[in-house]
This record gives C-alpha cells, sequence and structure tokens, in this order.
C-alpha cells in the first residue's frame, strides 16, 4: 500500500480538486491522509463527508491558526504562514508506508497512474525518489536514462563534499567561496539548481526514509536550501545507479494564481489571499463553485474575477487579484517555471 499525504491549509476548494483528481486517475492499493494545519471545520467536515475513507489528521497548532485566519478576517492582521507543521508531516511518513507521496493541497492529478506499478519499480531498481510532475522547463546537465516506456532514470551531474563544506561554504557562501569557483569557471548561475533533481517539493513520490533524511534538520520553517544540503549530503554517501526517477510523461499540476496565506507572495498590493481564500471556500461550501472548474487546467480567470465581482470586498477586488497573480506568475517565470 502507497500513502498519499496532502498537507492542507485553509483551501478546501482546492483540497476537494485534489481528492476528486486522486479518485479520477490513481489506481492501486492506497489510502489517502490529509495533514490539515487549519483548514475551518465546517470545511473539514464536507471533505470528510464527501470522501468518507480519506483520512484527516490535524497539526498541533490548528486552534492557533484557526485563530488566526478569523482574527484576519476581521482586523486584517496578516497569518504567520511561515509557521508550519513538519512534525506533523514527519511524523506521519515515519509511521506510513515504505514508498509514499507528499504533496499539497493545491496540487492535484492529470493523467494515470498506477502506485503499485510505481512502487514495484522503486523497490526493482533500488529507487528512492520519482518525480510525477515538474513545474520547470530548465535543462539540466543531469543525465536522463530511459529504463522503460514509463520511467526514465536522472543521474545527477553536481558537485559533493563533506557536508560542512556544502553548507557554510557552496550553498551559503561564506568566505565567498562559492563566488570564487564562479570566477574560476568551476560553477555558473544555474549549478545549483541541479541539486533539485534530488528532491521534489509537492509532486514526488518517495521512499520514506529518503524523505525524512531531506527534511531532518527542519522543524517549524521550510528551508529548500536546508533540504538540498541534506540530500546532497546523503546521496553523498549513498552514491549509486537509479536512485532518481521521473515519469516519462507529466501527472500533476499545481495552481499559479493562488497561495495559502501572503507570506511568500507580497507585491505591496491591495490584496489578501486569506480574504480571497475565504471568499473561495464559502463559495464552493455552499455549493456556487465546482472543484473541478476548468479541469485538468486550473480554475478559470472568469469564475474567479465573477465571484470576485459579486462579493465586491476591498481586500480582494478583481483587478487587484489579477494583478497580484500576475506577479505571482512573474516570479515563478523569472526562476524558469512554466505557469500557463
Amino acid at each position: 500500500m502507497t500513502n498519499i499525504y496532502i498537507k492542507s491549509f485553509n483551501r478546501a476548494y482546492y483540497l476537494d480538486r485534489c481528492l476528486q483528481s486522486i479518485e479520477k486517475y490513481v489506481s492501486g492499493e492506497y489510502k489517502v491522509v490529509v495533514l490539515d494545519d487549519g483548514t475551518p471545520e465546517k470545511y473539514l467536515q464536507k471533505i470528510r463527508e464527501k470522501y468518507p475513507d480519506v483520512e484527516i489528521r490535524v497539526s498541533e497548532q490548528y486552534d492557533y491558526k484557526i485563530n488566526s485566519i478569523r482574527e484576519n478576517l476581521t482586523s486584517g492582521k496578516q497569518i504567520d504562514g511561515f509557521k508550519i507543521p513538519i512534525p506533523l508531516w514527519k511524523e506521519a511518513v515515519r509511521t506510513g508506508s515504505e514508498y509514499m507521496i507528499m504533496t499539497e493541497d493545491d496540487v492535484w492529478f492529470t493523467n494515470p497512474v498506477n502506485l503499485d506499478k510505481l512502487s514495484v519499480y522503486m523497490k526493482e531498481f533500488d529507487m528512492v525518489l520519482i518525480k510525477l510532475g515538474w513545474i520547470s522547463r530548465r535543462k539540466l546537465k543531469s543525465e536522463f536514462i530511459p529504463l522503460n516506456e514509463e520511467l526514465t532514470v536522472v543521474e545527477p551531474e553536481i558537485f559533493t563534499a563533506p557536508r560542512w563544506f556544502m553548507k557554510d561554504f557552496f550553498f551559503r557562501n561564506k568566505w565567498k567561496v562559492f563566488s570564487l569557483m564562479y570566477k574560476l569557471g568551476l560553477v555558473d548561475n544555474h549549478t545549483k539548481l541541479e541539486y533539485w533533481a534530488m528532491n521534489a517539493m509537492l509532486m514526488g513520490m518517495f521512499r520514506k526514509d529518503y524523505w525524512l533524511a531531506v527534511w531532518e534538520t527542519l522543524d517549524q520553517r521550510v528551508d529548500e536550501r536546508e533540504q538540498l544540503i541534506n540530500a546532497t549530503d546523503w546521496y553523498r554517501k549513498n552514491k549509486r545507479k537509479n536512485l532518481f526517477g521521473k515519469l516519462n510523461f507529466e501527472m500533476m499540476k499545481t495552481t499559479f494564481i493562488s497561495s495559502a496565506t501572503n507570506s511568500y507572495h507580497k507585491y505591496g498590493d491591495e490584496f489578501d489571499v486569506n480574504q480571497f481564500n475565504h471568499i473561495m471556500n464559502e463559495e464552493w461550501y455552499n455549493g456556487n463553485l465546482d472543484a473541478m472548474n476548468n479541469f485538468p487546467k486550473d480554475f478559470s480567470e472568469q469564475i474567479i474575477l465573477s465571484i470576485l465581482q459579486e462579493k465586491n470586498l476591498p481586500k480582494s477586488q478583481p483587478q487587484a487579484w489579477k494583478n497580484w497573480a500576475e506577479k505571482f506568475k512573474e516570479q515563478y517565470r523569472n526562476q524558469g517555471v512554466d505557469v500557463d
């Protein structure tokens, strides 16, 4: 059996889409577990009624996050989106299946995938990660080796050294060591991107010991650089063929028109993501928003604009959302991400 873990926070309208896509496209023996950090109870109850086989676990800070959402809606106080329930995620993985998927509520499956077959591949080839989707279109120096019609091995072309060197001097550029390597032509502006061959934030099927190793030194906040440091250290100690792979056909997509909080995406606009999510959640809860609208693409701009126009709230004006979403997309376009 394969566990599918879904990190969730206050976007029930996307969580419903994610769960419907699993029912539509995922086969094999699996169990879905929602790891929730603060979605209001009435929305979770609707999810429970619609998906009785889905288990929902809430974080230790669930009540605090609920109060933060309520306070934001009444006073406008910002939600601390940086404080996240990593202990909940770790405990779920530690006590779960050998192979697992870790994804988020705003990610959905777009093509059929059999998890039993992928588990067999991972066990047969001793793999620790298969990417089921990818948002970056950058060309990597990594070697791509086809295994069969469904799966390709990705052999990273990366520099490795003891953890202390990689952490301080390579990734954090202490004493300008990485800068010196750059001047010597040993690295370039794309070098660190190669290390993402060893990790997947939203769309990966992992062997659980490897996922735990990547997250080992993280506790309350996401630090993508720290994850790459952990992955590199593990790879240096366990390097062999066939560790990392990707499906030949993309199976998952994510949104670039919404976010869980404003914490990571502040652009100076009069737009409140939490108020936006509240509006969308309420429309979904009251049966006015189909979670599969415009599927397999994201929710249509037309449906979002019509909802915001009807509600006409000061911090969720239609044009303000459009401006915010475009800046959100541009932030990722500049990183080589396909957002359309």
